[in-house]
């Protein structure tokens, strides 16, 4: 079965431009889609790669799905004055129930006293911790795409009772 690697992309971009602007909430911001994807180099002809064109399809589908809102495109670079709005914020304030994600490894502290302590599932532990920005957060810096997608998907999920 071939990876659909476009969908793993959507997913990852859809995390990092919600994190994104979680971190300037309330306040607007200017997205620009080489801070998601990676830097781009438009050809002789003025388009941009088709991974960029995705990123920005991914911050547009956003918007259309009521996560933000924003004043303007900024040509195919950025989303000018963007904003969680009231769904998108209370989704990522809210407790996520994620359980049994696969694919991620949130490092452990270690014991201070070189004891054995139980290693609980470190994704068992946000998920029942931490809101779903955290475990956003969390999946993104030590997660697979497999553990994005999840947790991305659960978060698409819950959205249904934030409306």
């Amino acid at each position: 079965m071939a990876a659909d690697i476009h969908i793993a992309d959507f997913y990852k971009d859809a995390a990092r431009i919600l994190v994104q602007l979680y971190n300037q909430f309330p306040r607007p911001t200017t997205v620009f889609v080489e801070d998601i994807a990676g830097p781009d180099t438009p050809d002789e002809f003025g388009l941009h790669s088709p991974r960029h064109q995705a990123c920005l399809a991914t911050m547009l589908w956003l918007a259309q799905s009521g996560y933000l809102t924003y004043q303007s495109l900024i040509r195919q670079e950025a989303m000018d004055q963007a904003v969680l709005t009231q769904r998108g914020f209370t989704l990522l304030a809210s407790p996520l129930p994620v359980q049994d994600v696969v694919g991620i490894d949130v490092p452990q502290p270690d014991d201070a006293l070189g004891e054995e302590t139980p290693v609980l599932d470190a994704t068992q532990a946000a998920a029942e911790a931490h809101n779903g920005i955290q475990l956003v957060r969390d999946v993104l810096k030590h997660g697979s795409s497999t553990a994005i997608e999840q947790v991305v998907l659960e978060l698409f999920r819950q959205a249904r009772h934030h409306v």
